[in-house]
């Protein structure tokens, strides 16, 4: 039986903002070499075994996105610019960029180098208004760090992510309580978490485009075609996406992978190359201090599809011997159905977590007004 209740009860008037870098790697070096800038430009391989990590807007408009192989990538867009990754400044950029959203708020939580989400609703500045804070932060990343940001506020984490990429780049967007529903209803599906190509095409031969024709159908109708997911869509078309901005957002898993100048069809080659993954996993794991218990071998073939083998093992790991005879026994789980170009080792289910004792309710939210 739901248990309905005010808004206030479960989360208080929530101001969520999610900021998200343009372009992030590519803007860093463009910001790093003023030569680079307003030319296409890609982060990562150019060659016949790169892979695009991330591109310019001057580079996107020709249709040049992220995980593309590199020779692709220069087909589209033959004067494209190809510069090698600089992790280490990336994360240094980052780190600058997360001390000034400490300012506003503890309530930090990072989704990756180059966005992040930020609860407002109570601030250190004060200010209660969630659109002016979004804009003092994005003008402070640039005058401090000399990049562009763009953000999404509203209600929950969901609606605001799905906002900061509205006005990009250089913008921000702000669904206020009021306007919730109708922008959920407006949305097209694929917009949706958890709507992949696959989910996408069933939800469009079944008639549903928008969020508007997802509402339409009962709870029960979407779990029995989408399964436990079919619970998540029918909360959040309805605007009641829980989830809090959590600063100390739990590793999930840790992962170690190669790429390789030539496709590998050995199985031979392919131990001797699991040998030095399982290795640099390890270190990782031991860096972070932290073990797991289910083991997955990635698979990525020559002609770029992937394929993932995972075992879970009766107690947690960090070792590299274990690590790499888990793998080798997935390895051989199966016939190889191509040559290799990418293999992969990542260990999940980690010692990680945090049991909650707390019984969970199904909640029913009514929005309420506020000030954004």
């Amino acid at each position: 039986m739901p248990y309905f209740c005010n808004v206030e009860e479960v989360f208080g008037n929530r101001k969520i903002i999610h900021v998200d870098m343009d372009a992030f790697y590519a803007s860093v070096e463009q910001m790093d070499n003023p030569e680079l800038k307003g030319k296409p430009l890609a982060v990562g391989g150019g060659g016949k075994r790169g892979v695009v990590s991330a591109a310019s807007y001057e580079a996107r408009v020709f249709g040049v996105r992220s995980a593309m192989p590199g020779f692709k990538a220069k087909k589209l867009c033959p004067d494209l610019i190809f510069v090698r990754p600089r992790f280490d400044r990336y994360k240094e950029i980052s780190s600058q960029i997360r001390k000034i959203f400490f300012e506003f708020t503890d309530l930090v939580e990072p989704l990756s180098l180059d966005e992040a989400y930020l609860d407002v609703t109570e601030n250190k500045k004060g200010n209660p208004s969630a659109t002016l804070i979004a804009k003092e932060i994005r003008q402070r990343i640039f005058d401090e760090v000399g990049l562009t940001a763009s953000a999404g506020i509203s209600i929950n984490k969901f609606v605001a992510k799905v906002a900061s990429d509205y006005n990009k780049p250089n913008g921000q967007k702000t669904v206020n309580p009021e306007e919730v529903i109708d922008f959920l209803e407006a949305l097209d599906v694929k917009k949706f978490y958890g709507v992949g190509k696959v989910t996408q095409t069933k939800m469009y031969q079944m008639g549903i485009y928008t969020g508007k024709d997802l509402k339409s159908k009962s709870e029960e109708f979407l779990i029995q075609h989408f399964g436990k997911s079919g619970a998540h869509y029918y909360r959040i078309v309805r605007g009641t996406h829980l989830s809090e901005v959590k600063p100390d957002r739990e590793r999930k898993s840790l992962a170690a992978e190669q790429t390789f100048n030539e496709n590998i069809a050995s199985e031979i080659y392919m131990l001797e190359r699991l040998e030095s993954i399982a290795e640099e996993l390890q270190k990782r794991l031991k860096n972070n201090k932290v073990s797991g218990r289910t083991v997955t071998l990635k698979i990525r073939y020559s002609d770029f599809t992937l394929q993932t083998r995972s075992k879970t093992l009766p107690y947690f790991v960090n070792d590299a011997a274990i690590l790499l005879e888990t793998a080798k026994e997935l390895l051989y789980q199966d016939k190889m159905k191509d040559s290799v170009r990418l293999l992969g080792i990542s260990l999940s289910n980690l010692n990680t977590g945090k049991k909650d004792t707390k019984k969970k309710e199904e909640v029913e939210i009514i929005q309420l007004r506020f000030d954004f």
